[in-house]
């Protein structure tokens, strides 16, 4: 749909300060000294876009500063949401990680004061080089977006936090800065993406900086800072009680999922910029733009009667700065229609609300409805001062229905109104909107354009309050959200989400069958709605049969489930396929599931995914039966291996016991186990024992910074950055007599063919002579990688190091990474 311009700015501002926190939590509840901040912010008007590839890239001691401290409205544009990465915190990878990581910007920005934007790139996994990078994004669809996210926002410097030039980083991080110096110049273009001018104008930025360090410089190379700006940012807020370090650290800690916890730190801290285009500053970051009322015509008097609220603020009594803040709406309705008009009205209303202590929520009894249920919604206006406030009218947006009120808010008396409210029939399911289409491996498909850029979903259901303040009327938008009251935890809050009335969940991601057997197929189905009748079925590959063909289901209360058990007979050929299902009801097909993504920093994510799973026929034979799997970041490795026969026990650090370790078969450690399990380092020594007197042990990646102990095998062992990337490179075999490429399966050429993302990551690059190397493989254009995996013989036992990505492959159902796994866990068999 086309917006106006008026409703395009007004539905993407975000106010940093006093606004609502992400969807799913509850309204901020301002103190004397944020209001204090927030008045200062309205006398500033200008603004900074800071500009990278990922979430954590962004530099949140810059942001926290020159938001809290220079009142400037301070976005940070993440090119992706980090779908590519690990995940310390659970199994979660790819979209589901992004999902998470986005969470962890929005709560990292409501520490820092910042405002988070995205663009349709996703984050396709490790790349060296931007080259390589722009042949899987869609480098004009790239820019597109970050043109549009600088239309919008107009920044009046744009900063970047790598250098456009490539080598020494990620190859989306030089790719993020080339498309900061391309976006610096076509916003600015009307020819360049002309579609987006029916909604936003042309901006040009004053300049383009390289915020950048010593980190950027090779070792022995000088860090040259006579010829870049400076600017101290480590200066103590005493309104907020902290440094900007310190609030730097909280933020950068919300970073959870990539285990970037970080300490407060005081003290001085020179944040670098070197410059790129446009205007070169000289003394100031934002030298040259008028950042006071002078930028608007007239804007003078607004600016007056602002510096009086601040001069005449009372901590103690916020309420008595409501008739100057009065003034100034006035003052500021007067002036001609603009962008700053409009980000500073909105401002202004949210000072007036804090000031006036005016507390407003709307909550819904129950976390979900389906479209064209009924919604039941209670909404608290509470007025905290003895300002005259008036409750005029609640428009509930989503229905398309108001209700007339005029009901005095006396003070401290909350008013409680109680409405049942149709949900639209038409609602949208809260899917997130980048998920709701296939895209490809570099790009999210987003056909609504108002959409892109934005962080998240708009709220499901919102409600606007309109009040009245000493006559003058103001206009609040609340979203609806879900509140209950937890006996350990207190008050918790949830997004308020839009749903399929029903749900169909396989139990797996992956059925691998080994042989000719019949496999148990699970399939749960849950109620979105009350009182659902109908049927499910299993959609199979050709030459697939399930028993039974169908099943029938009834659900009579909204949560409820049944299960379901098909047992499903594999074709007679060799394949790679889809199992889906899907549940027949209400006259219609569904084939969504449901997922829920919960971690305590985040607000619970609600997903929709189609109800699928890789179905692989394979030849495999395996040796060993019991396997003891020690969990280290997260990863699905267990559940694969049940896929094929194994029986798995999932160990902890207290279970390293070289007597209890020798009735497995073989032992595993999990990704970054070496990592993450501070007890290793003690426990090692039994490991080893257990390998001496006759087991197998097979270590599988960890990072080579941050390592527990430094003895991850038997012999020295060297770990680095070495990976390769691109997940069909040629695979060779440096000893294709050795037991690992020939038993129990024999492995060939073809077992390396539809690998997903990445060959792997963090091989050794330097080891003992007792290890031998089994392949050799690298990126194009480098040197060959060869400690991808190494084995080594020692006592009666084998130890096995591997940085290849079966915590990628084997989730995604790769037949030859089950097959070169299994041969891994069969060593000495």
């Amino acid at each position: 749909m086309a917006l106006t311009r008026t409703a395009t700015w007004a539905w993407l501002l975000s106010f940093v300060l006093l606004a609502a926190p992400s969807f799913g939590q509850g309204p901020r509840k301002p103190n004397a000294a944020d209001i204090r901040q927030a008045l200062e912010k309205l006398n500033v008007l200008g603004s900074v876009l800071y500009f990278a590839a990922h979430p954590d890239d962004e530099n949140t001691r810059l942001i926290a500063f020159l938001a809290n401290e220079r009142k400037l409205r301070t976005g940070y544009l993440s090119l992706t949401r980090g779908d590519g990465g690990q995940n310390l915190i659970g199994p979660e990878i790819r979209e589901e990680l992004g999902l998470i990581r986005t969470q962890e910007l929005l709560q990292a920005r409501q520490i820092d004061g910042g405002e988070q934007f995205f663009s349709r790139a996703n984050d396709f996994g490790f790349s060296k080089n931007p080259a390589e990078t722009f042949t899987i994004w869609n480098r004009e669809q790239v820019l597109a977006d970050a043109v549009w996210t600088i239309r919008k926002f107009r920044p009046d410097v744009i900063i970047t936090r790598f250098s456009p030039v490539p080598g020494g980083t990620h190859g989306h991080h030089t790719a993020s800065a080339i498309i900061a110096q391309e976006a610096f110049e076509a916003a600015a273009d009307p020819k360049r993406f002309p579609e987006q001018l029916k909604t936003v104008e042309v901006w040009q930025a004053r300049r383009l900086v390289w915020n950048t360090s010593s980190f950027f410089y090779g070792q022995g190379q000088k860090f040259d800072t006579s010829n870049k700006l400076t600017l101290e940012t480590g200066l103590y807020n005493p309104l907020l009680g902290k440094s900007y370090n310190e609030i730097s650290a909280e933020s950068r800690s919300m970073h959870k999922s990539q285990g970037f916890g970080s300490s407060g730190s005081r003290g001085e801290a020179l944040e670098y910029f070197e410059h790129l285009k446009g205007d070169r500053a000289q003394s100031d970051l934002v030298e040259g733009v008028t950042t006071t009322w002078n930028r608007l015509k007239g804007g003078e008097t607004v600016g007056k009667i602002i510096s009086e609220a601040i001069r005449n603020y009372n901590p103690a009594n916020p309420s008595a700065s409501v008739p100057t803040l009065l003034k100034a709406t006035l003052a500021l309705a007067k002036l001609p229609h603009s962008y700053w008009k409009q980000v500073k009205q909105e401002e202004l209303d949210q000072v007036i609300k804090a000031c006036l202590g005016l507390y407003l929520e709307a909550t819904a009894r129950d976390y979900s409805a389906t479209p064209g249920e009924e919604v039941n919604i209670q909404l608290e206006a509470t007025n905290r001062s003895a300002v005259p406030v008036t409750l005029t009218q609640v428009e509930y947006l989503f229905a398309k229905r108001d209700t007339a009120v005029q009901q005095k808010l006396e003070n401290g008396k909350p008013l409680m109104l109680r409405a049942s409210v149709p949900n639209s029939p038409s609602a949208m399911y809260s899917q997130p909107y980048w998920l709701r289409l296939p895209g490809t491996t570099g790009m999210f498909r987003v056909d609504e354009p108002e959409l892109i850029g934005l962080p998240e979903n708009p709220a499901a259901a919102q409600v606007r309050v309109q009040v009245t303040v000493q006559g003058q009327p103001l206009s609040f938008t609340l979203p609806v959200v879900y509140k209950r009251t937890d006996p350990v935890e207190g008050e918790q809050y949830r997004p308020f989400v839009v749903t399929p009335p029903v749900f169909v969940n396989l139990t797996e991601k992956v059925y691998v069958f080994p042989d000719a057997q019949p496999k148990p197929v699970t399939v749960r189905v849950r109620a979105g709605q009350n009182s659902l009748e109908g049927q499910v079925t299993l959609r199979l590959p050709q030459g697939w049969r399930a028993a039974p063909a169908s099943a029938d289901f009834k659900l009579n209360q909204k949560g409820a489930e049944q299960t379901f058990t098909f047992q499903v007979y594999p074709g007679t050929q060799e394949t790679e396929s889809t199992i889906s299902a899907a549940v027949s009801t209400l006259g219609r097909n569904f084939t969504q599931g449901l997922k829920t993504i919960e971690y305590a920093h985040i607000p619970t994510q609600t997903l929709f995914p189609e109800s699928e799973a890789k179905a692989v026929k394979l030849e495999i034979k395996r040796k060993g039966q019991r396997i003891g799997y020690l969990m280290g970041a997260g990863d699905e490795i267990p559940a694969s291996l049940q896929q094929i026969g194994y029986t798995v026990d999932q160990l902890q650090v207290d279970d390293l016991s070289a007597a209890n370790l020798q009735k497995y078969d073989a032992v595993v450690t999990g990704v970054r186990a070496y990592n993450t399990l501070e007890r290793l380092k003690f426990q090692q020594p039994q490991l080893l024992e257990y390998v001496r007197n006759g087991g197998t042990l097979v270590v599988q990646y960890n990072v080579s910074n941050g390592l527990v102990t430094s003895e991850l095998g038997p012999y020295p062992l060297k770990l680095s950055n070495d990976r390769v990337t691109v997940e069909d490179a040629e695979v060779r075999f440096l000893k294709p007599d050795h037991a690992v490429l020939n038993s129990p399966n024999k492995i060939t050429q073809k077992d390396f063919t539809g690998w997903v993302q990445e060959r792997g990551l963090y091989f050794p690059n330097q080891w003992a002579p007792e290890y031998e190397a089994i392949l050799s493989m690298n990126d194009p254009g480098e040197t060959a990688k060869e400690g991808s995996l190494m084995v080594a013989k020692y006592g009666k036992g084998h130890f096995v190091y591997s940085g290849l990505s079966f915590f990628r492959e084997l989730p995604a159902g790769v037949p030859g990474a089950y097959r070169l796994f299994v041969n891994l866990l069969s060593l000495g068999k």
